[in-house]
């Protein structure tokens, strides 16, 4: 199988890895898996975690499938880092890249029936920071953790009694 893990850093409150994965939608939720199953083992919220695993899900699949053409002889290549405060995750592909600015945008009234754009979309709603290199076939991903609310869940939002 091609895949392998490059690195592996476990620490209490830090976990890194760097894998290289063959040009294969189920390689991808391995690792996506890994790094969901990280994210509770730290004990990030469920909201966070929901965040990252749907980001990432539309991360990988634009790799697989827009990068990389859903060719089987390319690969892509993940950089992880997760720690108690952010998760950080990079995913590159062996393809041409895109200009993420061309994208249409798909709330746009002239777009709704179009596909294109919503998982960039997603991913830019649900992450703290999403950058790609120039070349535009690399992306970081970051989620920074949310902070718990007083009564312990996680999510911030106001008290629904009033």
């Amino acid at each position: 199988m091609f895949q392998h893990d490059l690195f592996t850093v476990s620490m209490s409150n830090c976990e890194q890895f760097q894998i290289t994965i063959k040009n294969d939608t189920v390689a991808g939720q391995q690792v996506q898996e890994r790094i969901v199953k990280i994210l509770e083992d730290l004990g990030y919220p469920p909201r966070d975690v929901f965040s990252v695993r749907l980001a990432l899900e539309e991360a990988l699949v634009n790799a697989i499938k827009h990068g990389n053409g859903m060719d089987p002889t390319k690969s892509v290549q993940i950089e992880c880092s997760i720690s108690q405060d952010l998760a950080r995750i990079e995913i590159e592909d062996e393809g041409e890249g895109f200009e993420p600015e061309e994208v249409p945008d798909p709330t746009d009234p002239a777009n709704l029936e179009r596909p294109c754009g919503r998982g960039l979309m997603l991913m830019r709603s649900f992450m703290s920071l999403i950058e790609f290199n120039d070349s535009g076939n690399r992306v970081t991903l970051e989620k920074k953790r949310e902070q718990a609310s007083e009564n312990g869940d996680g999510d911030a939002s106001e008290d629904e009694s009033s």
